[in-house]
C-alpha cells in the first residue's frame, strides 16, 4: 500500500503507540468481577481483577473463609496485576457435585485446572492457612510455574502448629469416630470462628463483623459440616507431605514474601522460622495481629505484596 510522506510520521507515532500497548499491560479496572467456571462438574466461582496481560497473582484463601477473605487486597494488588482468587468445594460460592472428594488433593487438583482452563500459565501464589496445602502441591506439581510466594499464616511443618492444636487432632487422625469427631467439630461453631478472627488483634476497630458471619453462614449451610470434617481428616495428610513441601522450597529457592499475624492462636512464629531456614533470601515481615493479619494489618500488608511482586524478574 502507497503512503504519502505527509502520512509517515502519523503512521511511526501509531506504530510506536501501538507496541507500547501490547508490551505493556493496560491500565486496571478497580472492578472486581465474580466468576463462575464450570470444571469436572464443579461450578467454580472466582473473583478477579486487573489486566489480563500482567503477571497473574493467585490468591488461596484458608479456614473458614473463602475469598471473601481477599476482598480489600485484590483492588490493591490489580491496578497493576491480573489477581485471582477461587472459591474452593464447599467454601464460598462453588458448588460441586455430591460425589467430589473433599481432599487437598482433590482442591489442588481442580485448582491446577482451573488456571489452565483460564490460561493463566504461571503465577505468583499467595497462600494463607489452608491455601498452604493447596499452594504448596501446586508448587511440587508444576514448579516452573511458580513465579514468587507469598506466605501468609500457613504452615508446612509440625512445629509451627501449636502444640495444643496438634493434641486435638491427634486421637481425631488415628481413629475416627462420633467421640474423636466432638473437639473437632467445636471448630465449626459461631463462637470459634469469630475467635479465629479477634484472637491476637491489636487493631479490633479494623475487624468487620461481616467477614466472621459471612464464614458461619457458610459453615451451617445443611450438609456442610460432614465436607468441613472431610477436609480437617484429611488434614494429616498435608502433615505427611510436608517434607516434600520443604524439598521443593529448598531446591527451588522461589522469591518469597512471609507476612504473618505474630499472635496467631494456630500457627506459631516458629513456622517463620521453619521457612526463614529453608529461604534464607525470604523477605520478612511479622504484624501484631492474629490467624486473619489481612483484617487488621491489610494495607501493610498490600503494600509490602506489591513491592515483592514489582521486584519479581518478568519471564
Amino acid at each position: 500500500m502507497y503512503h504519502s510522506p505527509s502520512q509517515l510520521p502519523v503512521l511511526a507515532i501509531a506504530a510506536v503507540v501501538a507496541a507500547i500497548a501490547a508490551a505493556e499491560p493496560a491500565v486496571a479496572s478497580q472492578t472486581v468481577q465474580s466468576k463462575t467456571v464450570k470444571i469436572n462438574g464443579v461450578e467454580l466461582f472466582y473473583r478477579e481483577a486487573g489486566p489480563s496481560n500482567a503477571p497473574a497473582v493467585l490468591l488461596l484463601h484458608g479456614f473458614p473463609s473463602s475469598s471473601h477473605m481477599f476482598r480489600n487486597l485484590i483492588p490493591q494488588l490489580s491496578e497493576r496485576y491480573h489477581v485471582i482468587a477461587p472459591d474452593y468445594p464447599g467454601f464460598g460460592h462453588t458448588v460441586a457435585p455430591a460425589n467430589f472428594s473433599y481432599t487437598f488433593a482433590s482442591v489442588a487438583n481442580l485448582i491446577d485446572t482451573f488456571t489452565q482452563t483460564i490460561g493463566v500459565k504461571q503465577y505468583t501464589l499467595f497462600v494463607q492457612d489452608y491455601g498452604g496445602p493447596v499452594g504448596f502441591r501446586l508448587a511440587v506439581k508444576h514448579p516452573e510455574r511458580l513465579q514468587g510466594l507469598v506466605i501468609q499464616n500457613a504452615v508446612a511443618n509440625v512445629k509451627g502448629w501449636n502444640p495444643d492444636a496438634v493434641k486435638q487432632f491427634a486421637p481425631f487422625w488415628k481413629e475416627r469416630n462420633a467421640e474423636t469427631e466432638k473437639p473437632i467439630r467445636a471448630l465449626l461453631t459461631a463462637d470459634t470462628t469469630r475467635f479465629q478472627y479477634e484472637h491476637g488483634t491489636t487493631r479490633p476497630q479494623n475487624l468487620s463483623p461481616d467477614a466472621w458471619t459471612m464464614d458461619q453462614a457458610g459453615l451451617d449451610r445443611p450438609g456442610n459440616d460432614a465436607i468441613q470434617l472431610g477436609y480437617l481428616f484429611d488434614y494429616q495428610n498435608n502433615v505427611a507431605a510436608y517434607p516434600a513441601w520443604g524439598e521443593l522450597l529448598k531446591k527451588q529457592q522461589p522469591p518469597t514474601l512471609i507476612v504473618w499475624g505474630r499472635n496467631d492462636p494456630f500457627f506459631t512464629m516458629k513456622g517463620v522460622e521453619y521457612f526463614r531456614n529453608l529461604l534464607p533470601q525470604a523477605v520478612v515481615h511479622d504484624y501484631d495481629a492474629g490467624h486473619f493479619a489481612l483484617e487488621t494489618y491489610g494495607d501493610e500488608i498490600a503494600a509490602e505484596t506489591l513491592n515483592f511482586l514489582d521486584a519479581l524478574p518478568r519471564r
